[in-house]
């Protein structure tokens, strides 16, 4: 069964974007330096992304325009617009991300990434169904915009499983913690 991974950087106080919506925030604290690749041997774990309608007008719109950056996996965008067609490498869902995400992972394959948005991760972490957290935490305060974290009905416990440093970013690693 492929494992379900929220793969997504957030600022120090909990927030993926901005008041704006922006994720133009997210970078080391310098720029001269070059940053630690850890996105490529991520999505080379994956052959699935998950997202809502937010974070793909974003990507298409400002974050990569031109190309679609996610060749070699398959997308599915969870929306609620009857008008949205699919493309060579993106399918439009209106159904349930929880649903969706039960379906993938019972195919084989590779593990499923989810992307964004908030909407989108928080549904699945309120049914305790993201098996790793890889949370890359950038350093800013945004005080305030989307928050990736709700109150949610029960605890979720979680083990460490690595971390990272690189350009005053730390990227926490968890796993769910399975009753043994």
């Amino acid at each position: 069964m492929k494992d379900v991974i929220l793969y997504i950087a957030v600022s120090i106080d909990g927030y993926i974007a901005d008041r704006n919506g922006s994720v133009d925030w997210i970078e080391g604290h310098d720029n001269s330096v070059e940053s630690d690749d850890t996105f490529t041997p991520f999505f080379n774990s994956v052959d699935t992304v998950v997202m809502g309608k937010r974070t793909y007008d974003q990507i298409v719109t400002e974050l990569s325009p031109n190309k679609w950056p996610y060749v070699g996996a398959t997308a599915f965008v969870i929306t609620h617009d009857g008008e949205s067609a699919d493309t060579e490498y993106v399918s439009f869902r209106n159904t349930s991300v929880c649903r969706l995400v039960d379906e993938l992972r019972q195919q084989p394959g590779k593990n499923i990434w989810i992307c964004g948005g908030a909407q989108i991760a928080r549904q699945l972490i309120e049914k305790d169904m993201i098996d790793t957290y890889h949370l890359a935490f950038i350093p800013v305060i945004l005080g305030g915009g989307i928050n990736l974290f709700e109150t949610t009905e029960h605890k979720i416990d979680l083990e460490l499983a690595d971390t990272r440093e690189y350009n005053g970013i730390i990227e926490l690693i968890y796993n769910r913690r399975r009753i043994k």
